[in-house]
């Protein structure tokens, strides 16, 4: 089988190197990842004909490792258009994500609009997120877990145009992980999201200087000021019990099947009845 690999927290993220060891049993990999990190880009791809830096970094046993200097979704397109072909991937796999990809961030997440680039192209494809942000986080349970959703995932593939699975993990020891279910993507929203950046900011969530992007802050000019994105998650009051996030928070490993096919049929019916 082969398999396209890429992510959005960089070519460098432990995620995908616990991703790419979870994989090898699989097949061949091409590993095609952002130069650096792409959180938040949904689908967006780099375009208006500004140069992308790309770099073949290096080709080991059923691995070849590349990165590029644009977002998730065109670093799927270049490894479909320039990399595979004529070939094309079995499959497309993105991730492990720092940060779940549950509820509403679905809508905004680099790695998923990865996987939405594979279905696209018809090429099934599986986002996979860990809930931490921390920086030595233990992939270790998606590691074990990972491989078996994999295979069950893949041999019972949806046969419906444009679907993609979205897995998030609770960052849990594996004794304490009660499952994995089946998920609705859940309602929710963020508020006060930016925030001041700074030596307090860092303090207040137990952070290094190192967290962010420090070249921001070293080329700020002294009339500027720096914010953070890091509000505060909301969830709506008419979550069903099915919500992935909820279903996170119980300890459960939430399978959410989306589509990139998004018309609303019911609003289509009630349109059709009025115009």
């Amino acid at each position: 089988m082969r398999i396209l690999v890429t992510n959005d927290d960089g070519y460098q993220a432990r995620g995908l190197r616990s991703l790419v060891w979870a994989l090898r049993p699989f097949g061949d990999l091409t590993i095609i990842s952002p130069k650096s990190a792409q959180s938040g880009m949904s689908m967006a791809v780099s375009m208006g004909f500004r140069p992308i830096a790309v770099k073949h970094i290096e080709s080991l046993p059923g691995e070849d490792w590349w990165y590029l200097d644009g977002t998730p979704a065109s670093c799927v397109k270049f490894g479909i258009d320039n990399i595979l072909y004529p070939q094309k991937p079995d499959l497309v796999v993105s991730g492990i994500n720092h940060g779940n990809n549950a509820a509403t961030a679905t809508l905004y997440s680099g790695t998923i609009g990865a996987a939405m680039e594979g279905a696209v192209n018809g090429i099934p494809a599986i986002g996979v997120s860990l809930d931490t942000f921390a920086e030595d986080a233990d992939f270790s349970v998606v590691e074990k877990l990972f491989p078996d959703i994999l295979r069950k995932l893949f041999a019972n593939y949806s046969s419906r145009k444009g679907t993609i699975y979205n897995v998030n993990f609770p960052y849990l020891p594996l004794e304490q992980i009660k499952g994995i279910r089946p998920a609705r993507v859940g309602y929710a929203h963020w508020e006060k999201e930016y925030v001041p950046y700074g030596a307090e900011f860092l303090a207040s969530r137990g952070l290094g200087q190192s967290f962010a992007a420090r070249a921001y802050a070293d080329s700020k000019q002294p009339d500027e000021e720096l914010y953070v994105m890091a509000g505060d998650f909301v969830s709506e009051p008419d979550n069903l019990p099915d919500a992935d996030h909820l279903l996170m928070e119980q300890g459960y490993i939430t399978i959410t099947p989306q589509n990139i096919y998004n018309t609303d049929f019911e609003e289509m019916d009630r349109l059709c009845g009025i115009i």
